[in-house]
This record gives structure tokens, C-alpha cells and sequence, in this order.
């Protein structure tokens, strides 16, 4: 908008200079004119004068008098027409081309300078905006400084819009001061010629009757625009009060994550020194796969960063809020910037991360963008069985349960691709419970039912007689189907697919729950409610392991059969706050009771080499209250 609006103005500044070079040719002609006028009028008297004269030899000045006398009323009568012609071109040539500079190209000049100083304000406005603590909040001083904004931008608006229209007005107008005058003049000198000598045809009388049927249709376009931008101008300026305050949709902004390019202002952090940094708020936009910015007067932009395989992530900077950095394919840290609001920083984040993936060089754009957000929304949709998945899934291949507690040592299964674990394009389910029965449970009063169709009391006799119990937090990440349970490199395959997309999508929130081992079952509990989450048969859970890098990360695979005997696998994927191998060695503990309590004699061996609580149950390693009953103390993040 401001590179057109230069072009308007460099158009109204050679409209201006060109007026005062044409008014001051017309004052130059009108100055003539008047000159005649007073020269007619000297030779009138002049002539009049020739017989007060006392000549010496005056014989027959009678009839030289008498004809100077004619020649006197002549000139007279001539000087009535240049008087006429005058006061004419004065009129209708030097009037208007003055009313045009005057008010025209004065109101153009003076409606810049109130653009630029609404356009000032606002920036004043907007860097103070900028500067608000995100940690120490005020919400008081957020609103002022909020209404300050919202204030600059409704002058600048007003400004804007009034600066626009007198601009569109000024190509109408100008045409109509570049024709009006000379219409003027030239009416005038015929008038002239043929009032002295009826020198002109009416040829040219039907010239200047069509050049003036050309100005009043000119008017009347005019006088149409006009009041097409003065409805406009009052729809533009009826909106709503949010339409001025910056992130005032930020509870719930429409977002769209199917951007290939952006435009915006952002502001851009800039080192002055080792430990100084300075903001500059500038224009930015996508051309292709680069990131460019154009300062304000400038031609054209320039290119800031290729954006083709880096990754753009959101971080805390100097207290700023909606701050992202882009970072470069080898890892390098990029440029840091600020949206001003909540939907610009997601929706900059989301086109930044499709143009990484260079979807703009496919033949459809716009269409692989849809598809793959749509992908990924479907991964965070959450699944309404947590033993069945959609019918997108791939059937798992048919393998054995582990018959014991020891893993598969990878060898023996071979090793597997990506693909031959899990089946490309698998959704990922990132919340264990479904919003809506969130809110049904939060709603309903009395204590939830178990989804699984087992009531507490039933969970309760079932926690009496198990012969292990042990508890952990955890935290769900994700869970997905797999094709194998064979190794339990899926398991690690999973835990990278799943904590890759909670990056790439900007997923933060995890639902922290209590792990209940038993040696029947796996339960996640509500920490709060107390209430069962989900539960696994001990017998399903064919793979369980931890990370080998980052211990706190456990997961386990689900082998379930329907009543029409097919077949599905599922991983799960967690954090815990103690060592994912302690849960790995309750699970296992636990399946070693299953086996045993199949022979006595197994299971009175296996009750001797592990030790027992006061009331009979196994204890494994620490209590749950030294280790695992700790949380994460605030202000510590997730190694996830």
C-alpha cells in the first residue's frame, strides 16, 4: 500500500510543479491582456489628444482629426472587448488553475502532513506496545498502552482514508484543471474575434460545445466516485472496536495453517553490541522459498533468510512476547522476531514451516498445503477407543505375545526400516482423554463411569488381590499404531516420531498422570480425581523399553484382537519423573508373576528372591514417595 501511495504522491508533487509553471504562462497571457487594455486605452487618448495640439502648420487637420476621432471610438470599442477578454481570462483562466493549486494541491500537501504524523504516532504507539513485559504483566498499563494503540490507529486510519480519497480525487481533478482554463481562454478569444470580425466558424463552436460535454461527464464521474467513497469511507470506519486493538482475538484467533506466504510488519531484534540489542519494526514477506523485508521508502525488498529445509521455533526473548527464531538447516541460529499478535505469530510460524518443506515448488500449492495440515490435524484429533484405531491404519502384521518378560534381542528379528514398524502417515493421538469427556466428567456431578465398563469397587478387589502395586508419574506424549512388535526399536521409532511432531506443531501440553503397575493390569489414574484413564492387560503389552539417551522416556506396545479376530498394535509413549527402567522392571516384574502364578512352586521362588511389604505385596527398588512421588519443582522443564 505505501509503495502505491508513492507513486500517487511522486504523481501529485510533478502535478504541482507543473501547475505553478502553467499558472504562471497564464498570468503571463493575462498580464498581456491587461497591458492591452491599458495600451488601448493610452492610444484612444492619444489619438483624441492629436488636436490639442498647436502645430505650426495645422492646414487640414479637420479631416485627419475627424478621422483620428473615428479611429479613437474604434479603439475604444476594441478596448471594451480587451476589457472584456480580460476580465474573462481572469475568470476562466487564472481563477481556476488558482482555485486548484490553492485548494487542491494544498489539501493533497496538507492531508500528507497529517498522514505522516498519525503514521508517527502509531509507530510511537506501537513500539511502547512492543515493550510490555511478558513477566511481570500489568494489566492496567496493558490496557492503556493498548487504548494508546487503538487510538493511533483509528487517527491514522481516519488520516489515511481522507489522504487516499483526496488522492483518487486529485486524477480526476487534475484533468479537469488542465482543460477548464484553456476552455476558458479560448472562449474567450473567440468571443473576442467575433464580436471584432466574426473570424472564427462554427466549426469551432461545436469543438468547444463537445470539449465541454467532455468536462461535465468528467463531472459527473467525479461526483459518482465521490459518493462511492463516501459510502466507503463510513463502512471502513463503522468496524468494531477490536478491529484497532492489537491481539484482541487472543483467546480464540482464527488461524490459518495452510499459509504459503505471508506479509506483515514484524519487528526484528538486532545486536549493537555484545550484550545490547535493539528492535526495528519492519515489513516482511515470503517470495518463493526466502524470507525478504523492504523498509519503509524503500524500492524493493531485500532477502533476509532462505527458508528452504530450516526449522522456526517459538522462544523467550528480552520478556517479549510471540517471539520465533528461525533456525538454518545446519543448525545455526537464525534471525529473531516479534508478531504483534498471537494469530500472526502462529500463522507466521505455520507458513514458515510450509515453505521449509518447500510445498511451493509442487504444482499445486495451495492444495498441499490443505492436505498437510490436514494430516497433521488428524493427528492431534484424539481417538475415541484406545484399543481400536481408524480404519486409516495399516493392519499390524500377525506376531506372537511375549511369553515372558525379556525382550526380543534385535538381532533375532532382523533389523527394520521405519516403514516395516510403523506405516508412513500415521496419525498420532496426543491427549489420552477426549476433551468432550472432560467436560461431561467436570459437568456431570457423581462419580465418572469407567470407560472400559469396570466399575471402582471391581478396581478396588482387584488392587487387594494383585501381588504388585506400584506407582509412578507420568506424563502422556503420544501414542500411534505400529505393524510390529517384534523388536523394540518401534517403540524407540515411536518416541521419535511422536516428540517430532509435538515440535514441529508446536504442541506443549501434556497430561500428567499416576502409573499403576499390578501384576494384572497397567491403569492410568487421575492424579486429582483418582479416577481410571485407561487400562491395559498386562498380558497386551508385548513391548515395553525405555529411551537409551534420555532415561525418563518409557513406552510399550499394546497387542490387542477383536471378536472378528483382527488384530492391532499400539504404542504408547510417556515421561516419566523417575527412571522409565524402574517402570520397565515393574512391568516385567509383573509378567514374571503371571507365569508364576500358573505353578506354586514358581511363584513361592519368586516371592523369596524379591522382597515384601508389610501386607504381603512385592517392593520394588525405592518407595514411590522418595523417588517417583517427586515432582517436577516449578520453573523445570520437560526433558521431553
Amino acid at each position: 500500500t505505501r509503495s502505491l501511495l508513492s507513486v500517487f504522491e511522486e504523481d501529485a508533487g510533478t502535478l504541482t510543479e507543473y501547475t505553478n509553471q502553467l499558472l504562471q504562462a497564464m498570468q503571463r497571457v493575462y498580464g498581456a491582456q491587461n497591458e492591452m487594455c491599458l495600451a488601448t486605452q493610452q492610444l484612444s487618448k492619444q489619438l483624441l489628444a492629436y488636436e490639442k495640439q498647436h502645430f505650426a502648420l495645422g492646414k487640414g487637420d479637420e479631416e485627419v482629426i475627424s478621422t483620428l476621432h473615428y479611429f479613437s471610438k474604434v479603439v475604444d470599442e476594441l478596448n471594451i472587448l480587451h476589457s472584456e477578454l480580460a476580465k474573462q481570462l481572469a475568470d476562466t483562466m487564472v481563477l481556476p488553475i488558482i482555485q486548484f493549486r490553492e485548494k487542491d494541491l494544498t489539501e493533497v500537501s496538507t492531508l500528507k502532513d497529517l498522514f505522516g504524523l498519525a503514521s508517527n504516532e502509531h509507530d510511537v504507539s506501537m513500539a511502547k506496545y512492543s515493550r510490555l513485559s511478558k513477566r511481570k504483566e500489568n494489566e492496567k498499563l496493558k490496557a492503556e498502552v493498548a487504548k494508546e494503540v487503538a487510538n493511533a490507529r483509528r487517527k491514522q486510519h481516519l488520516s489515511s482514508l481522507q489522504y487516499y480519497c483526496a488522492l483518487n480525487a486529485l486524477q480526476y481533478r487534475k484533468r479537469m484543471a488542465m482543460m477548464e482554463p484553456m476552455l476558458g481562454y479560448t472562449r474567450g478569444q473567440i468571443n473576442f474575434f467575433k464580436k471584432g470580425a466574426e473570424m472564427f466558424s462554427k466549426r469551432m463552436d461545436s469543438f468547444l460545445s463537445s470539449v465541454s460535454d467532455m468536462v461535465q461527464s468528467i463531472q459527473g464521474e467525479l461526483d459518482a466516485e465521490a459518493e462511492k467513497m463516501r459510502i466507503s469511507q463510513q463502512d471502513l470506519t463503522a468496524v468494531h472496536e477490536s478491529v484497532y486493538t492489537p491481539d484482541s482475538d487472543v483467546t480464540s484467533p482464527a488461524i490459518n495453517r495452510n499459509l504459503i506466504q505471508k506479509a506483515g510488519y514484524l519487528n526484528l531484534r538486532n545486536k549493537t553490541g555484545l550484550v545490547t540489542t535493539t528492535w526495528e519494526r519492519l515489513y516482511f514477506f515470503t517470495q518463493g522459498g526466502n524470507l525478504m523485508c523492504q523498509p519503509r521508502g524503500a524500492v524493493a525488498g531485500g532477502l533476509i533468510q532462505d527458508l528452504d529445509n530450516c526449522s522456526v521455533m517459538a522462544v523467550d526473548c528480552e520478556d517479549r512476547r510471540y517471539c520465533f527464531q528461525i533456525t538454518t538447516p545446519t543448525g545455526k541460529a537464525g534471525i529473531t522476531l516479534q508478531a504483534e499478535s498471537k494469530k500472526e505469530y502462529e500463522e507466521w510460524i505455520c507458513a514458515i514451516n510450509n515453505i521449509s518443506r518447500q510445498i511451493y515448488l509442487t504444482d499445486n500449492p495451495e492444495a498441499a498445503a490443505i492436505k498437510l495440515n490436514q494430516t497433521a490435524l488428524q493427528a492431534v484429533t484424539p481417538i475415541t477407543s484406545l484399543g481400536k484405531k481408524h480404519e486409516v491404519q495399516h493392519p499390524s502384521q500377525t506376531v506372537k505375545n511375549m511369553e515372558n518378560d525379556k525382550i526380543i534381542p534385535s538381532g533375532s528379528a532382523g533389523i527394520q526400516n521405519s516403514t516395516q514398524l510403523i506405516a508412513p502417515g500415521t496419525p498420532i493421538q496426543f491427549d489420552i482423554v477426549l476433551p468432550a469427556m472432560e467436560f461431561l466428567d467436570q459437568n456431570r456431578g457423581g462419580r465418572r463411569a469407567n470407560p472400559f465398563g469396570e466399575s471402582e469397587d471391581s478396581r478396588k478387589d482387584e488392587e487387594e488381590d494383585s501381588l504388585l502395586q506400584q506407582m509412578f508419574v507420568v506424563r502422556f506424549l503420544g501414542s500411534m499404531a505400529v505393524q510390529s512388535d517384534e523388536t523394540c526399536e518401534v517403540i524407540y521409532e515411536a518416541m521419535r516420531q511422536v516428540l517430532a511432531a509435538r515440535a514441529i506443531h508446536n504442541i506443549f501440553r501434556m497430561t500428567e498422570s499416576h502409573l499403576m503397575v499390578t501384576s494384572k493390569n497397567l491403569r492410568l489414574i487421575d492424579p486429582q480425581t483418582q479416577v481410571t484413564r485407561a487400562s491395559f492387560e498386562l498380558t497386551t503389552v508385548t513391548q515395553f523399553a525405555a529411551h537409551q539417551e534420555n532415561r525418563r522416556l518409557i513406552g510399550f506396545v499394546i497387542h490387542l484382537s477383536d471378536t472378528l479376530g483382527e488384530e492391532s498394535m499400539s504404542a504408547y509413549v510417556f515421561e516419566s519423573n523417575t527412571e522409565g527402567e524402574k517402570i520397565c522392571y515393574a512391568i516385567s516384574l509383573g509378567k514374571e508373576i503371571i507365569e508364576a502364578q500358573k505353578d506354586p512352586e514358581a511363584l513361592a521362588q519368586l516371592m523369596k528372591s524379591v522382597p515384601l511389604t508389610n501386607d504381603g505385596k512385592f517392593m520394588l527398588l525405592n518407595d514411590m514417595s522418595a523417588e517417583d512421588g517427586t515432582m517436577l519443582e516449578a520453573g523445570e522443564e520437560s526433558e521431553a
